[in-house]
């Protein structure tokens, strides 16, 4: 926590700043606004960095306590109206600074301005500060830190006090739990963050802390607008988190970031009657349930979504089977040209990367990778390998330096992933993490593929019918839905994803239908893969515009 505190870097301690446009248009859609009594009620700022939350909320507060016509002194009335915290020392310092400048504007008196500041913001980690008694508003723009970045001990504390901070979770998600903690009865969370816990498997503890205690009110999605004053690559929403029964969902997508389209769209959100057709606001029932990924998209989608998965298996439980390719630790020392790699014959494979797969075949590039595992268990023996010896040892430097290999120094050559050579030989679907639309190719057998490919191989289905789907509308609205996007739109086709898709059994599908998918598959025909699809889940006419495809 102290390196973390005295970090002058703002990536490393995860300091995203928020333009005072959406700070405002995130005040609104909580209720802190200057037509209410703010005075008499408590607002938190778990990580109030420069200020860029801290100093429109004091405004606010001012303003709203000016027109109640108090007869207490600021100091009376204020002092527990506002409690902020941040944990960067020379950040503390300085926005303490500007809060007190701030309030001498407004006419208090430095002895005034320092007291409230000195009432209102402490110094520390969040997650370990003490609270005392609860808050109608929390807002904010949480940290985003890595779990590699914190040391081992501070993070075996964050998970001692925080449930939701499972598998690999951020920080951010140890944020958004205390705070709904400490929110009073009808109180509201207003966050600007990542949007990643709302769909993937490190996210489902505080979805399900969501749905069984608060009502997710609002959400707005704000990928590709410029809500910081910085860009990230994470795509990032606000969500609106109150303390009271679960409800509908007001959803907004991507709003232009001015004043007064934001001013508009919040009113449009707290609205007390139902959004219009015409309105940029959409009501969708049901967003949160249980740990399940939230659908945020349309009714419609969710609605079809929920037909499909009530019809038809899990991928994976229809003969098909996903997985990663290999990871190495070090690339340049293990992958090379295959032809020149000098080691044993069978200390090799040709290597598949998404460079080979760019237009949509396999156009083999001529990588290799070398392969440390025996066939049966185990690191081969380098006595009986001596070329292999001799190429690993000449990059022991590289090779040695991996954490994995520090860890268990006797297996210093293993690549991370385990290699098993069958997988080469197995006819299989090649897929990139991250695309803008479905990217699914056909090896047939030769190539194993690197760590950025996933891949699917199958006992049961056909590999081209199988192709045809998953090139579909219908294959696309389940990873569309159920996927955390990126700056740009663009997907992530992970494995925890692809899982998500259903599909029938493969005798189960008619032969002409059959035909008709692997025949679109092997011509790269999206629109007949489309049409091959609809009828192979029944889609109807009404519901094919949910998808976005067609099947012309």
């Amino acid at each position: 926590m102290e390196q973390l505190a005295l970090n002058a870097e703002a990536d490393a301690r995860g300091a995203i700043f928020t333009r005072r446009e959406v700070v405002d248009f995130i005040l609104d859609l909580t209720g802190y606004t200057k037509d209410q009594p703010l005075h008499k009620k408590r607002i938190l700022e778990p990580s109030f960095g420069g200020g860029d939350f801290l100093l429109p909320i004091i405004e606010r507060l001012l303003c709203a306590w000016r027109a109640a016509r108090p007869n207490g002194s600021p100091l009376d009335d204020l002092g527990d109206a506002i409690r902020a915290v941040e944990l960067h020392r020379d950040t503390f310092r300085s926005t303490s600074a500007n809060v007190i400048a701030l309030l001498k504007r407004e006419g208090m008196t430095v002895n005034t301005a320092a007291a409230l500041a000195d009432r209102w913001l402490s110094q520390g980690d969040f997650l370990l500060t003490s609270l005392d008694n609860e808050f109608d508003f929390v807002v904010g723009n949480p940290p985003y830190i890595r779990q590699e970045l914190i040391s081992a001990p501070l993070l075996a504390e964050y998970r001692r006090r925080y449930q939701t901070m499972y598998d690999r979770a951020d920080i951010y998600i140890a944020f958004i739990e205390r705070s709904l903690l400490v929110l009073s009865r009808g109180g509201a969370l207003g966050f600007i963050c990542a949007d990643r816990w709302m769909k993937n498997r490190y996210g489902w503890p505080l979805r399900s802390l969501v749905a069984e205690r608060f009502h997710l009110k609002i959400y707005v999605d704000m990928v590709d607008t410029p809500a910081f004053h910085s860009d990230v690559i994470a795509y990032p929403a606000i969500t609106i988190i109150s303390r009271e029964a679960a409800g509908a969902t007001r959803i907004a997508h991507r709003p232009a970031i001015d004043r007064v389209t934001l001013t508009r769209l919040a009113d449009l959100l707290r609205a007390p009657t139902s959004p219009k057709e015409s309105d940029p606001v959409r009501e969708l029932n049901g967003v949160t349930n249980g740990a399940e990924p939230w659908l945020l998209e349309s009714s419609a989608q969710m609605a079809l979504i929920r037909r499909l998965e009530g019809c038809f298996p899990l991928l994976e439980a229809v003969g098909c089977k996903v997985g990663i390719g290999v990871a190495t630790g070090a690339d340049k020392a293990f992958i090379g040209d295959f032809m020149t790699l000098d080691v044993e014959p069978d200390r090799k494979l040709p290597l598949v990367t998404t460079k080979d797969i760019t237009s949509g075949e396999v156009e083999w590039r001529g990588q290799g990778v070398i392969n440390p595992f025996s066939d049966s268990d185990g690191l081969v023996d380098l006595d009986h390998y001596p070329r292999l010896r001799r190429y690993v040892e000449s990059r022991r430097d590289v090779i040695a330096g991996r954490y994995c290999a520090q860890k268990t120094p006797a297996n210093w050559y293993r690549t991370i992933d385990r290699i098993t050579p069958a997988l080469a030989a197995r006819p299989k679907l090649l897929i990139p993490d991250i695309k803008g639309e479905a990217h699914i190719v056909f090896e047939g057998g030769r190539l194993y593929p690197h760590h950025n490919l996933y891949y699917i191989t199958s006992d049961d289905w056909d590999l081209r019918a199988l192709q045809a789907v998953l090139l579909s509308a219908v294959a696309r609205l389940f990873v569309g839905n159920y996927s955390t996007k990126m700056r740009g739109g663009f997907l992530r086709f992970q494995a925890q994803y692809l899982r998500r898709i259903r599909i029938p059994r493969w005798a189960d599908v008619p032969e002409p239908l059959r035909r008709e998918l692997a025949e679109a598959a092997i011509k790269r025909d999206v629109p007949a893969c489309n049409r091959a699809a609809f009828k192979l889940y029944g889609v109807s006419h009404e519901e094919q515009p949910a998808l976005g495809g067609n099947g012309k």
